[in-house]
């Protein structure tokens, strides 16, 4: 019989995924399906695919505090994975995303974000700059339909005005994610160039046990870890392999890695950002260096400067809030202490960690500093809540030594 703990976990993580349901016929199979249903995964449709939300040798929250711990494969091959030829490639990803990729060093990335003109958040997406003469950008499956088409127009757009650039869909290739602390451990017994000299957000092509693979350091976890971009034929072996050689990597499914996230302060497209949300308000400024904001040439910068040089005045945030004694859900209103609707939740959960009930919302910018009282109105009841910081559990990101 699942825990109290567990029964609240699962209901909030298939409210998230139920929002993606299909009939099975319509969905898209990744090549580990065949793998996971083997291996006993319960599938569920999510972003129009069929992937496993947990599997039978681990509850959910056994599952999430084994990533903690140990290692946790996922499957994210349902993932948009591009590359961005020609010589004209950074200035046109730099016409349709925030980040500064001019200054990317080879073989390292970020998180940026696709913008519209008025400032909204189209996706969030990881761009990488390759040694080897691309780009490579990774997106969201829930967008994938919607970003593939609006960077084609802005790609054919560009090639009109003469830019020497040309969009390839990367063919053939699964993308997991190895997550948790081990995660060198393990995959250095099948690679032989030094990991340890493999930073977050950094990228390398690796032969792991002998097969040709790009391997990145980051993930959607807040440990460290990396993704894995491997051909088609050859995804089941290397998972296989990974694991054979411990003890302690488990397969995990889509309920961990959300819930994951969460604790980790990590947005989930359509929850917590979306075209209606600005990086200001959804406090990812970050993403924006200075020269970006400078210069004012990414797609929505009027909208988005003018919000961030206004604030905090005016305008909405996410921030973290911790519910006493009930959890929240997406669309609960947050309430100030008199009563008045204030903001709305856009994700939570109980967290397996902090043993706390965990949210992320959208606030009135009156209400952002830490420690502000608060309530959460819970069908009919109110309950006391905090503003918090996020990360709600701390981050273990693979940085260089300072």
């Amino acid at each position: 019989m699942l825990s109290a703990a567990n029964r609240l976990l699962l209901r909030s993580h298939t409210q998230i995924l139920s929002k993606s349901l299909a009939s099975a016929s319509e969905l898209k199979k990744t090549p580990l399906y065949d793998y996971h249903v083997e291996k006993g995964g319960k599938m569920v449709g999510f972003a129009g695919w069929s992937l496993p939300v947990s599997y039978p040798d681990l509850t959910h929250v056994q599952s999430h505090l084994h990533t903690r711990k140990g290692v946790s494969i996922f499957d994210v091959s349902h993932m948009l994975q591009l590359h961005i030829h020609g010589k004209d490639r950074v200035k046109f990803m730099e016409s349709v995303i925030v980040a500064d990729v001019e200054s990317l060093t080879p073989d390292t990335g970020t998180l940026s974000l696709i913008t519209n003109d008025k400032g909204g958040i189209i996706d969030d997406c990881i761009v990488h700059k390759s040694s080897a003469g691309f780009l490579n950008l990774v997106c969201n499956a829930g967008c994938a339909d919607k970003d593939l088409a609006h960077l084609m127009e802005r790609c054919s757009e560009a090639q009109g005005s003469g830019m020497d650039v040309a969009i390839e869909v990367k063919p053939n290739h699964s993308l997991i994610a190895v997550q948790g602390p081990l995660t060198q451990a393990v995959l250095q017994q099948g690679v032989s160039s030094d990991l340890s000299l493999l930073y977050f957000n950094h990228t390398a092509l690796v032969d792991v046990w002998g097969i040709p693979c790009r391997v990145t350091r980051c993930g959607y976890t807040g440990e460290d870890g990396v993704e894995i971009s491997v051909p088609d034929d050859r995804v089941v072996e290397l998972v296989e392999k990974l694991t054979s050689v411990s003890d302690e990597v488990k397969l995990a499914g889509l309920g961990a890695r959300d819930s994951l996230r969460l604790e980790a302060g990590l947005c989930l497209y359509g929850n917590d950002i979306d075209e209606t949300t600005t990086p200001v308000e959804a406090a990812l400024m970050w993403t924006i260096s200075k020269r970006r904001r400078a210069a004012r040439d990414f797609p929505g910068a009027g909208v988005i400067m003018d919000q961030f040089e206004a604030r905090p005045k005016s305008g909405k945030r996410r921030v973290g809030i911790v519910v006493e004694k009930a959890p929240g859900r997406p669309h609960y209103p947050v309430l100030n202490t008199d009563g008045a609707v204030v903001g709305e939740i856009t994700s939570g959960s109980p967290s397996p960690c902090t043993k706390q009930n965990i949210c992320m919302a959208y606030v009135d910018h009156k209400y952002v500093k830490n420690g502000t009282p608060l309530q959460v109105q819970v069908k009919k009841k109110v309950f006391p809540a905090t503003k918090v910081a996020m990360p709600f559990q701390p981050t273990n990101y693979y940085n260089p030594p300072k």
